[in-house]
């Protein structure tokens, strides 16, 4: 009896051993068939980086401007191997190569015209930065850090870099151009401080027109090397693909700027430390702005801290002048304007602590009421010369602290949330890709490859021939006022300084 039921129950045994072999395959084989359906479903058809294997893996933003049948020089991948000898694998995407060479057939072409002092820690990443987003040439007119012999060198060794020095001569070939034979400047001659920076900048931008025209651009902006363009409406983030798309009857661009908000006292690089700004009255509404007008000045005498009325970008025509370091004009006509209601210009303004005894170093003004006024424009700078010109270095901390820093996180969130202020990373992200990836450090080495006596002549040969035939030098005082008086319509009175926000008094309405 017991030898039957042995004999039975092997079977049952085999039988229950090999459903245990089937269920334990089919727990290993049902994870690894859904994984390879998964990659099935992700894979593209290839292996191939995306950013080699685009149409043109050398495109940089707004390269894809209307109307264009060519295509930049393509290279071969091989080609594409860091100045310093670092990976293909680039950690920036837009890093191909640092000369940033996009070929002289794209539209528009842009260039900007700066007047600095500045080193090459804020110069650099200004000008690398510009380039990405599309600016193809750079005219900067230097003196002080920026026009001394290491400096210049590395400014010059950039391909679409022209560096233009304040020397003698330059001064005096200004000295006889068209704008010292007029009258819509005249009230900011010989005024110390911001009055005769305002006056450089200006015969600087007269100077630079001719100069665009010579090098076939299509469209000038004035910027200090505290100020990046922000063209967050557009494609890209392209500022070419900004200006394509806008009508040809257009003749100026607008761009409100916008103001830094630095949340510590100890920044180093504002470009890569600050992400936080005040908006433009321009791109708020008017009941947010004058709800919002108390908690964001501060106990400051206005809004923004410096200048509130933007900066333009003007088409290169016939006639065109600079009206003033902040807008263009036109002697033989009312230049079309508009202003555009996203992109920007962001001014960091006092973002170091050392900002306020630089200006002051800048500037012989004696630290009275009366005396800043003749210095400075703006009641803001005048404060601050007169603290940096008077108090110790712990006072001035303390009232740097309370007049620019925002350390209040309560209020920082309220305006924040009420579109007072903004948080912008875009121009932080390509800066800090464009370090990461060696585009500095490259300019720094390539530029010591110039020979002592090719830097020495460069210097020395500015040739303003072109120039000064084009903008008055050669042309009769008498010649420039007649053809200024058959175009009185079109003068545009006194040109425009830097002016601060509107206040709510501007509205006679109250304000919360």
């Amino acid at each position: 009896m017991a030898a039957l039921s042995y004999s039975s129950s092997k079977p049952i045994s085999s039988s229950y051993q090999a459903l245990s072999y089937r269920l334990l395959l089919l727990l290993t084989l049902l994870p690894l068939t859904v994984a390879f359906f998964a990659f099935i479903l992700q894979w593209q058809g290839g292996l191939i980086d995306p950013l080699l294997s685009s149409p043109d893996p050398f495109q940089f933003p707004g390269m894809d401007y209307p109307g264009s049948n060519s295509r930049p020089h393509r290279r071969s991948v091989s080609d594409c191997v860091d100045v310093l000898g670092q990976s293909r694998s680039p950690a920036f995407p837009y890093f191909k190569d640092w000369n940033f060479e996009f070929g002289s057939n794209l539209r528009p072409k842009i260039c900007i015209v700066s007047s600095t002092a500045a080193g090459l820690e804020q110069i650099l990443p200004w000008i690398f930065y510009h380039k990405v987003i599309g600016v193809s040439t750079f005219f900067l007119f230097v003196e002080g850090k920026a026009a001394s012999p290491v400096v210049s060198k590395v400014l010059e060794s950039i391909p679409g870099v022209e560096v233009i020095y304040r020397t003698k001569e330059l001064e005096e070939q200004q000295a006889k151009s068209r704008i010292w034979n007029e009258t819509w400047l005249a009230k900011f001659f010989y005024k110390p401080c911001n009055h005769e920076l305002f006056v450089k900048q200006t015969l600087n931008m007269e100077m630079a027109i001719v100069m665009s025209r010579d090098a076939g651009m299509d469209w000038i902006i004035h910027l200090d090397t505290d100020e990046l363009i922000h063209p967050s409406s557009a494609r890209q983030y392209s500022v070419r693909q900004l200006l394509a798309d806008l009508p040809e009857d257009v003749d100026m661009v607008v761009f409100p700027n916008y103001e830094s908000c630095v949340e510590r006292d100890d920044i180093i690089e504002p470009f890569t430390e600050v992400s936080m700004f005040k908006k433009n009255f321009d791109h708020l509404p008017i009941e947010a702005y004058l709800g919002n007008y108390r908690r964001a000045i501060r106990g400051n005498p206005n809004y923004f801290l410096t200048y509130g009325n933007g900066k333009a970008a003007a088409r290169i025509q016939d006639h065109l002048r600079p009206h003033g370091a902040h807008r263009w004009h036109n002697y033989m006509k009312a230049p079309k304007e508009i202003k555009l209601d996203e992109a920007a210009v962001l001014h960091y303004t006092y973002t170091k602590f050392s900002d306020l005894t630089s200006r002051r170093d800048r500037c012989g003004c004696k630290p009275t009421k009366e005396d800043v006024k003749k210095c400075f424009m703006l009641e803001f700078d005048r404060a601050a010369f007169i603290i940096a010109s008077t108090a110790t270095e712990e006072e001035m901390l303390r009232w740097y602290r309370h007049h620019v820093v925002w350390t209040n996180k309560a209020l920082n969130l309220k305006l924040l949330k009420r579109g007072i202020l903004t948080r912008i990373y875009t121009p932080m992200a390509i800066i800090q890709g464009l370090r990461e990836s060696g585009v500095f450090g490259s300019v720094l080495q390539s530029a010591q490859t110039l020979s002592k006596d090719k830097f020495l002549s460069s210097v020395e040969s500015s040739n303003f021939s072109s120039v000064d035939k084009q903008i008055g030098v050669k042309e009769s005082q008498a010649t420039a006022r007649r053809i200024l008086d058959i175009n009185d319509n079109f003068s545009g009175g006194s040109a425009i300084p830097p002016l601060s926000p509107p206040v709510p008094d501007d509205f006679h309405i109250g304000i919360s």
